[in-house]
């Protein structure tokens, strides 16, 4: 099933009872749902508006469906698009064409809808219910998770249907990113504002905050503070304004105790627990070049060493891959000489820890206010400042490193390395010292401190990679796309054959009106503009 088969013409209370089965269907081995031994089909309009816990189970599974939560929708969504062309990863597998740039159309098919056919029903479920309901903290709540789930499928794809979801019609028109975005900040200025005296809603299925309302503010004031900075360049007067109000909020993510994660379970589980275990990725070269280079402890707790060793002899066993190495060449297993994602990220079975699915963290804060104040906007601190505090607070997320080691990390003058035991050059020259004689360098150190500390969001991590050009990047080993050269990245994703013969007009239009008349990968995106 696809977006036009659901929103089209589906009758209101087949709209609902398809929300319905598909919490029954992800929540089957809960507790609560485990107690319900009734015929989803046969249940009307009335018990969904009258039955919190069926609520907070559909926002339990947008939490975690947003984040393509289930294994094999992380993988066609995120793992084998924005993971690689953020430059986290290098694929080892022969028929993973994306790290060539090319853009497979199933999996962008089935990351399409994974959101549309799964995230974004739950989502207005929730939403529609808490306000006729009057349940103004559970709205504020599914409002934040709008705005999450929506800037990650814009920040894809670029327009797409936003205002007219589930309108019921033959043709879903798409937005454009532009209003898009000024409704998220919209659905914010709401939310914020009625969390502003904290509160509870949801508190037995939230996966995130437990239906804390005061966390879920820090977390829609962070948020703003994200687009905020998204939108630095195509409209720096909004950029400002918002950012600013975000800071002004005092009500902003800064330390770990508040981190946005969705938890997981042994129902629900982190994505890379599995895939990691099916073994067709590593660590990319341009890791490598940056951690090893930095003596970052951060390189520990998210790769491990090569099985074969020190393979570049340079002394260290962590080794990285080029990114887009041809199909004859990973004829030739790559896995045992390149670096694997840290163990608690695997199977619990092989030790992993089955740890929770970021959302938001401290460290981004941080790096976000970094840039603010580097950009000139009143934020309390100069760039050096939060860069430094960022470096702090991702380290004290990820490592045990004292404050003694994190000190003598952030004066470093250490500068990235060859990966491949001095034949390539280093990707960058940039230390981890803060430059703050120079700008453009400051800003480049900033967001690839950034990349480092969003690690393992690659959804996030590629769109700041177009978004600055930061951190910079090894050229690709070859390309399949003639769009996209070696040394240069994707810029958006190209609209899936669903949405070409189901919802034909309104996809055409947009490609017309609102991308300038071409569905390329090489099309830049509203806010990227730099």
């Amino acid at each position: 099933m696809n977006i036009s088969k659901i929103t089209h013409y589906i009758p209101k209370y087949l709209y609902f009872i398809f929300f319905l089965v598909v919490v029954f269907t992800f929540s089957r081995c809960t507790k609560d749902f485990a107690k319900i031994n009734t015929n989803p089909y046969s249940l009307s309009t009335d018990v969904l508006v009258d039955s919190p816990v069926l609520q907070g189970q559909a926002l339990a599974q947008a939490q975690y469906t947003q984040m393509n939560g289930l294994h094999w929708r992380f993988q066609i969504s995120q793992n084998l698009f924005s993971d690689l062309w953020a430059g986290y990863y290098a694929t080892t597998a022969v028929g993973f064409d994306s790290d060539r740039f090319t853009q497979v159309g199933r999996w962008a098919g089935l990351a399409w809808g994974s959101f549309y056919e799964v995230s974004a029903p739950q989502i207005k479920l929730v939403e529609d219910l808490a306000a006729e309901n009057g349940n103004a903290v559970g709205e504020a709540i599914a409002k934040i998770v709008k705005v999450n789930g929506y800037h990650r499928i814009t920040d894809y794809w670029g327009p797409v249907p936003y205002s007219q979801f589930g309108n019921q019609e033959l043709t879903v028109p798409y937005d454009s990113q532009e209003e898009i975005y000024k409704d998220l900040f919209k659905n914010l200025d709401e939310a914020s504002s009625a969390l502003s005296g904290g509160g509870v809603s949801y508190a037995a299925s939230d996966r995130i905050y437990g239906g804390d309302g005061a966390k879920w503010r820090k977390l829609a004031e962070s948020l703003r503070l994200r687009l905020a900075l998204r939108v630095r360049y195509v409209d720096p007067a909004l950029s400002r304004s918002e950012a600013e109000k975000a800071f002004n909020s005092g009500a902003l993510i800064t330390d770990p105790a508040d981190n946005a994660f969705v938890a997981a379970d042994d129902k629900n589980r982190n994505p890379l627990e599995t895939i990691t275990d099916w073994g067709e990725f590593r660590m990319s070269a341009n890791m490598e070049s940056i951690l090893k280079g930095y003596q970052d402890p951060r390189l520990q707790s998210f790769f491990d060493p090569a099985n074969d060793g020190d393979s570049d002899g340079d002394g260290n066993p962590y080794e990285g891959l080029q990114n887009g190495q041809t199909k004859v060449a990973l004829g030739d297993s790559k896995n045992n000489n390149h670096s694997d994602i840290n163990v608690k990220y695997r199977d619990v079975a092989n030790g992993g820890e089955n740890p929770p699915i970021p959302v938001f963290q401290a460290s981004e804060t941080h790096f976000l206010l970094a840039e603010a104040a580097l950009a000139g906007y009143s934020v309390g601190g100069t760039a050096e400042q939060y860069y430094n505090s960022g470096i702090a607070t991702s380290m004290k997320e990820t490592t045990g490193a004292s404050d003694a080691d994190i000190e003598a990390y952030t004066k470093s003058t250490n500068t990235p390395v060859s990966f491949d035991g001095g034949v390539t050059p280093p990707v960058t020259d940039i230390p981890v010292l803060f430059d703050s004689s120079d700008d453009e360098r400051g800003f480049e150190q900033i967001i690839t401190q950034k990349w480092i500390a969003l690690f393992p969001n690659g959804w996030e991590a590629w769109a700041e990679a177009r978004r600055t050009g930061y951190p910079r990047q090894y050229p690709r080993v070859a390309t399949e796309n003639a769009d996209v050269p070696v040394d240069q990245i994707p810029r958006r994703m190209v609209y899936v054959e669903p949405e070409y013969t189901t919802n034909e007009e309104a996809v055409t239009e947009a490609v017309s009106s609102k991308l300038g008349g071409a569905d390329k990968n090489n099309v830049k995106l509203w806010w990227d503009k730099k």
